[in-house]
């Protein structure tokens, strides 16, 4: 439970870095992350991994570096390959970036992420972890339930809104334009549906690129 907490820790930390960062891009608040509530599961991952795998490289920040570094680099790019395989979407893309690999890591990413295990192995984990050990054992795990229904609820219902993003998409129609026109019709559709597209501005749907490919 106290994993999952951390976990959950960890993701809205995530979150809260995307939202920043995009939204300094963009000069408006804007949403960001897969599921829909204010948190990113990559970010809790990549740190329980930290958390777990790298306990012996504590003393040594180099190691420490490298090894959150490889970690992370993994963790992103199966994650863009997978999700996009399942869902016939590219969600973030650093084609634009130097030194990346197929568009779903590149090398500023993966350094920020690792210095980012560098800030939670010395900095964070110990603050979070002290403060959840304080919490009376039954009151934590009614928290961790708590969390652990909704995260779930999230997914359900993030998962359902992509696959309609995805039933929108199989339109037959090809080009350039029917993606922006179908970018602007899903942002006439429900709240939920809004929120992903404006979390994912940039998204590039599989579908599009077999039409317009069929075309030619």
């Amino acid at each position: 439970m106290k994993l999952f907490i951390l976990f959950i820790i960890y993701s809205f930390i995530g979150w809260f870095i995307e939202v920043t960062i995009v939204s300094l891009n963009n000069r408006k608040l804007t949403s960001r992350g897969f599921l829909i509530g204010p948190w990113c599961p990559i970010y809790g991952f990549g740190a329980i991994l930290i958390f777990i795998m790298l306990r012996k490289y504590y003393e040594d920040p180099v190691a420490l570096f490298v090894m959150s570094f490889l970690i992370c680099s993994v963790l992103e790019y199966f994650t863009s390959y997978i999700m996009e395989k399942l869902f016939k979407t590219r969600w973030w893309d650093y084609s634009d970036k130097k030194y990346n690999l197929n568009g779903r890591i590149s090398l500023i990413s993966s350094l920020f992420f690792g210095f980012l295990g560098l800030i939670i192995t010395y900095l964070l984990n110990p603050a979070i972890i002290s403060l959840i050990n304080k919490i009376p054992e039954n009151i934590l795990n009614i928290i961790g339930i708590i969390l652990l229904i909704i995260f779930i609820i999230d997914i359900i219902v993030s998962v359902n809104v992509i696959f309609k993003l995805k039933n929108i998409a199989s339109s037959k129609d090809a080009t350039i334009k029917i993606h922006k026109a179908m970018k602007k019709y899903l942002e006439t559709k429900s709240i939920l549906i809004k929120r992903l597209v404006n979390a994912f501005p940039n998204f590039k749907i599989e579908t599009i690129k077999q039409l317009k490919n069929k075309k030619h």
